[in-house]
């Protein structure tokens, strides 16, 4: 189950970029982080909804890796990607979070043992 974990962990990474195309005037506008999450205020509803989530997540990231690994062109990758993207951020989005709040639970997941275990608890 670890490894389940660290999966989500890193897909909720690629969720806040690791498939994203560059976007520079994006980019340029969101200088702003998001609010810093604390393992004590974080409701287990939150945590239900990340583990809801990631598993979305997962399975979407699965789906696009395997559409980019038999993509012909770069335009062809960049539409994958923007598909991608969106998918996730509608996973993501369809249980209440936003994407910034889902990448921070998962942050915090990652270094806080209690949000760690409420998590891998719910993904079993």
């Amino acid at each position: 189950m670890r490894s389940m974990i660290g999966l989500c962990m890193a897909v909720a990474l690629s969720a806040a970029g690791a498939f994203a195309v560059p976007d520079t005037q994006a980019q340029q506008k969101s200088s702003d982080t998001p609010p810093a999450v604390s393992p004590a205020n974080i409701p287990d509803q939150k945590i239900d909804a990340v583990a809801a989530a990631a598993k979305r997540v997962v399975a979407i990231g699965d789906n696009y890796e395997q559409k980019l690994a038999k993509a012909a062109g770069d335009s062809e990758k960049e539409k994958i990607v923007n598909e991608a993207n969106q998918a996730i951020t509608k996973a993501v989005n369809d249980q209440g979070l936003s994407v910034d709040e889902y990448v921070s639970i998962m942050k915090v997941a990652q270094n806080d043992p209690e949000v760690r275990d409420k998590l891998v608890q719910r993904l079993k």
